[in-house]
Formats: C-alpha cells, sequence, structure tokens
C-alpha cells in the first residue's frame, strides 16, 4: 500500500464534495475552467479513474515479454547448426536462413528488438503510474489539510437532526470558490501526468511498430546443378 492507497478513502470523500459544488459551477474566470475544458472530467472522478491503473499488472507484464526472449535466443541457435549439404538448394535455404536470424534477432527492428522495446515501454509505464501515483498524494495530502477542505465539508455537510428543518441546503459562493482551488490543484497534477504519458507514447511509438519481415533477394533457380547431401 503505498501513500496515495492510504489517503485514497478521505481523498475521495473530499472530492466527492467538490464535485458536488463544482456542478454547480464555479466562478467566473477561475483558473479551473481551462483545466475542466482539457479533462473533461470532474476531479473526483479523474480520480477514482486514475486509482484503476495497474502499476505491478505493467511491471509484471514487462517481465513476461522478456521471458519470450529465451525462446527466440532457442530458435537462433538451431537456424546456426551447420547444414551438410550443398548447390543451388542449399544456397537458397542459406539465405534464407540469414534472413530469419536477421528477422528473429539483428538490431531493434527484429523480433527480439521489437520484444526489448515492449517490455521497456511496459516498465516506462510503471514508472509513470508509480511517480504520478507519488505526485497525486502529496497534492492530497495538502488539499485534505488546506483551509479551503474546511470550508467544502462544511458546505456539504448535512447540518444536525435537530436543526434540519431550519437549514437551507444552498452552496455559499466562497465555498464554490474553495473547491474550484483544490479542482486545480488536482487536475493540474492529473494534467501533467498525462502529458507524460503522452510523451511516452511519442518517444517509444517507433520502437513499437511491427517488425517487417524481408525477404533475401534471390535469383533464377537452376535445375541443372546437383545437390549434394552429407551426414
Amino acid at each position: 500500500m503505498d501513500p496515495l492507497d492510504r489517503l485514497a478513502e478521505p481523498g475521495l470523500d473530499l472530492l466527492r464534495r467538490v464535485d458536488i459544488l463544482l456542478a454547480t459551477g464555479a466562478p467566473e474566470g477561475h483558473r479551473v475552467w481551462p483545466l475542466l475544458r482539457r479533462m473533461q472530467v470532474l476531479p473526483g472522478e479523474a480520480v477514482r479513474s486514475f486509482l484503476e491503473l495497474p502499476a505491478a499488472a505493467f511491471s509484471d507484464a514487462g517481465r513476461s515479454v522478456r521471458q519470450l526472449v529465451r525462446g527466440y535466443d532457442e530458435v537462433s541457435a538451431a537456424l546456426t547448426e551447420p547444414v551438410l549439404w550443398s548447390g543451388p538448394a542449399a544456397t537458397a535455404f542459406g539465405e534464407y536462413r540469414t534472413a530469419l536470424l536477421s528477422h528473429l534477432d539483428e538490431g531493434p527492428e527484429s523480433l527480439v528488438g521489437r520484444l526489448e522495446s515492449t517490455a521497456g515501454y511496459a516498465d516506462a509505464l510503471a514508472d509513470w503510474i508509480e511517480g504520478s501515483r507519488h505526485a497525486l498524494a502529496r497534492t492530497l495530502a495538502g488539499a485534505l489539510g488546506s483551509t479551503e477542505a474546511v470550508a467544502v465539508v462544511a458546505a456539504t455537510s448535512a447540518p444536525p437532526a435537530a436543526s434540519a428543518q431550519f437549514a437551507v441546503s444552498v452552496p455559499h459562493p466562497a465555498a464554490e470558490t474553495e473547491a474550484a482551488e483544490i479542482a486545480v490543484r488536482v487536475l493540474a497534477v492529473l494534467s501533467a501526468a498525462y502529458d507524460g504519458v503522452e510523451t511516452l507514447l511519442r518517444q517509444w511509438g517507433p520502437s513499437l511498430a511491427e517488425s517487417p519481415w524481408r525477404a533475401p533477394v534471390i535469383g533464377t533457380p537452376r535445375y541443372d546443378t546437383p545437390t549434394h547431401v552429407g551426414w
């Protein structure tokens, strides 16, 4: 359990209250509006969705992908064993074998290269989630201990039963401003986090492309030359 897990329950409760106040509006011209337009989601819902991102699953995926490399190594080793034959067919086979070995494990565009890139991308996503969770935890901790949180909780708490008949449930404009301030902090962290993952995708995208098969160029086969096989 990391700091964000420990803060999730009180943090989501506070953000639920923030969402209630923002649903009635936010001060005109407040800096929360660009973030709301960009994220297209209220802070409480945004954090709930972010909490579902599985960092451990990406780390496990990276390890699983790397384990596949062993199978490609075994195939490559089998292809490098000497073949005791000669002639046009043996020459054509040798050219295809060389091309296949290159396709399997030679450079970043090979199958092994793509596997390593995929594992690296999974690791980078896991690191991104972990770093973003720590940043969000710091923001939630600050919000929970803020004067804005006190105003938001007070404005969204039910009145005591004895005085409920005299209470009027109308959000105070000041509470809406305080809710908007908390929303700015949370949405700004998540916006920066999503900028980070988009950067990761741009950086890793080229190395995650399909590995192209390049067949060898072989001349017209000849049938007037014998093939010699020796064992």
